[in-house]
């Protein structure tokens, strides 16, 4: 075998054995220096380098000798050990920590391109669940808001949770696409004149503006109920208690004491000049926090997570929520339709109460600041280089513009 340490890790490997990983290595054998650059990863865009394929010929297998793999990066470092071949054995030595601070790991981590990774893969479940048959304007209907575009904030942080608990993507993603056409069924429901009467949404006509009003409420119907269908007939290689108790976790989060209670309690309020800050937290913890934590509670579940750590997802993912309608009520205010995708300034308009209407337009970004923090602490039990997506998720909804 061939024997090299790379910073604190040392690994052995079977020699003439190729491996590919994204980072500058010079690995060094008694006076003999091998350099070679390795293709960059998706996960770390930011190190341009040229393709190549190291491969240490001509060693006899049963000779043992030491090599220095020098990196440039912690991250570098942790991308090789996670992408040796199955074969090899590692050997972790605690000569110095692995990795450093969360910060600097959210830093490093492109989070957009993980971003554009787990939407397509996203994207294209949808495509294939919800296919176009007969009536063929009901599932027109359906499939035109179902993929429409869209952040897929919701998907990804199902996927998200259960990666981070050890559970994987194909195992989260029928409840991951289940809870997305949950939420298009809101979107298309919320649009409709009797509630927000909207006509724009991610930047284009709203569903009943192009199927009419009748069709627009069916579809939605038939996305709330395939939704649950699609959990329990597509979710495979998962014990049956998981699944179960992931249909109760959503039941609970989308009915009467949930988004669907939170959106009555929206409408309700609506032009009531003596709203309170208290009402409009339950308005927007029911309308959008419980569905997000829902995502991530679920994804828990399906990844095999202890109860602490569904809690302490939940919590995160109820911080989040509660940050994105912040973040939502500012952008209303700030950005124009064609930005936002949707029509802006709709919620002063029809007399709603929103946090820069009541908290004022600084302390509602503070507001926002003091979610971001307590959703990061929450994650503070997890492993920091897993849990680097969801750390990086919460700046994305602080930060996000649209």
């Amino acid at each position: 075998t061939i024997r090299f340490s790379c910073s604190s890790v040392c690994v052995s490997l079977k020699a003439g054995v190729s491996f590919m990983a994204s980072s500058a290595v010079a690995l060094r054998s008694n006076s003999v220096l091998i350099s070679s650059i390795f293709p960059s990863n998706r996960l770390l865009p930011s190190l341009s380098l040229v393709p190549s394929v190291l491969r240490v010929p001509n060693v006899p297998p049963p000779r043992n000798f030491s090599c220095q793999c020098v990196m440039q990066s912690w991250q570098q470092r942790r991308y090789l050990e996670e992408r040796l071949p199955l074969s090899t054995s590692i050997d972790v030595q605690e000569t110095f920590p692995v990795f450093r601070g969360a910060e600097e790991q959210r830093l490093a981590f492109d989070f957009e391109s993980y971003l554009r990774a787990k939407q397509a893969a996203v994207n294209e479940a949808l495509d294939i669940a919800v296919p176009l048959r007969f009536p063929e304007k009901v599932h027109e209907s359906m499939r035109y808001s179902l993929l429409a575009g869209g952040k897929r904030v919701r998907p990804i942080l199902c996927i998200t949770a259960c990666e981070l608990v050890g559970g994987k993507q194909e195992d989260a993603m029928p409840v991951a696409c289940a809870l997305e056409m949950i939420h298009t069924m809101s979107l298309m429901h919320d649009d409709l004149p009797c509630i927000d009467n909207d006509d724009l949404r991610r930047g284009k006509l709203t569903n009943h503006m192009v199927f009419g009003e009748g069709t627009s409420v069916l579809a939605g119907d038939a996305l709330l109920a395939f939704a649950f269908e699609h959990i329990a007939s597509a979710t495979t290689n998962v014990p049956a208690d998981r699944v179960l108790r992931t249909i109760v976790e959503v039941g609970q989060a989308i009915g009467s004491e949930g988004l669907a209670g939170g959106q009555v309690a929206d409408v309700q309020s609506e032009g009531d000049p003596y709203v309170s800050l208290e009402t409009l937290e339950y308005i927007h913890v029911h309308k959008t926090a419980l569905l997000l934590a829902c995502c991530a509670v679920s994804g828990a579940i399906i990844g095999g997570a202890s109860d602490l750590e569904i809690e302490r997802l939940r919590n995160y993912a109820h911080c989040i929520g509660l940050l994105f309608q912040v973040v939502d009520d500012i952008l209303d205010l700030t950005r124009s339709s064609a930005e936002l995708g949707k029509t802006a300034g709709k919620d002063l308009l029809a007399g709603k109460a929103t946090y820069p209407k009541l908290l004022g337009m600084e302390k509602a970004k503070q507001f926002a600041a003091e979610l971001t923090r307590k959703a990061k602490a929450e994650l503070s039990i997890f492993d920091e280089w897993k849990a680097t997506p969801l750390l990086a998720m919460a700046d994305y909804v602080a930060n996000r513009k649209g």
